[in-house]
């Protein structure tokens, strides 16, 4: 593989860490689709040599792209750059706007319906609210750089957020849009994973066969006054990643 037009190679005399610069580096080749998502890239040594680093040096850049959902190692077979995938882990609390911004992904939003509904007991226990109280029901397509990653049912208690309703279809980041409009800065929340199949009336937007194993995932999110937010979502198996780091 010839040497990518505009790689910068780190230079000894700059501040920043060899491996902090190669990393830069090689991502930049995936951002501007020098390597484009499925391609494999130059094996260490070929890499090693484009950059003139140690392969110390050039494992620790390409173990952060990895993490990162940059890039996936095949035992046997090499090093490939993924399609968008977002990789959940420990992480602080974000939007998933936030999200795919820190993975260099252009994150995408599609309304699919927003309704005034009566909460249920599965809602109002999650929000904290009188059993039909009435509720923003925000159902969306979750999107990075264009493609399907997962479809996010959103409940918000309807006293807390005037105006969104209304205002829906406009909403990229809706944690952005709380903020913004409402006061409402999330300071913690409550995330379970689970394996579930996506639903016959979602697979034509997920771009999956009805049945498909994807990740179900609750999330109740909190300001300082309380849950405001009861999201259910469905992730794309194969877009999405879980991960976690162990200590004794």
């Amino acid at each position: 593989m010839d040497e990518p037009a505009g790689l910068m190679k780190p230079d000894r005399r700059r501040p920043e860490p060899l491996w902090h610069q190669a990393e830069m580096a090689l991502r930049e080749l995936i951002e501007r689709g020098e390597w484009s998502s499925g391609m494999q890239i130059p094996n260490e040594d070929r890499l090693g040599d484009m950059l003139g680093i140690s392969r110390i040096t050039l494992r620790h850049a390409l173990r952060n792209l990895e993490e990162a959902g940059l890039l996936r190692r095949e035992h046997g077979r090499g090093t490939f750059v993924r399609s968008a995938t977002v990789v959940a882990g420990v992480r602080g609390l974000t939007s998933f706007t936030e999200e795919m911004k820190t993975l260099s992904l252009q994150a995408g939003t599609r309304l699919i319906e927003a309704h005034r509904v009566a909460a249920n007991e599965e809602v109002a226990d999650a929000l904290e609210i009188a059993l039909g109280d009435p509720v923003v029901q925000l159902k969306r397509l979750r999107l990075g750089n264009g493609m399907p990653i997962g479809i996010q049912a959103s409940h918000l208690p309807e006293s807390r957020v005037p105006g969104l309703l209304a205002d829906a279809a406009n909403v990229q980041s809706l944690y952005g849009w709380l903020r913004e409009h409402c006061g409402i800065a999330p300071v913690k929340a409550k995330e379970v994973y689970r394996v579930g199949r996506v639903a016959e009336a979602d697979a034509e937007l997920i771009q999956l066969v009805a049945g498909t194993p994807a990740f179900e995932v609750e999330r109740i999110a909190y300001d300082t006054r309380g849950p405001f937010e009861y999201a259910l979502s469905t992730m794309r198996a194969d877009r999405y990643e879980i991960r976690s780091t162990l200590y004794v």
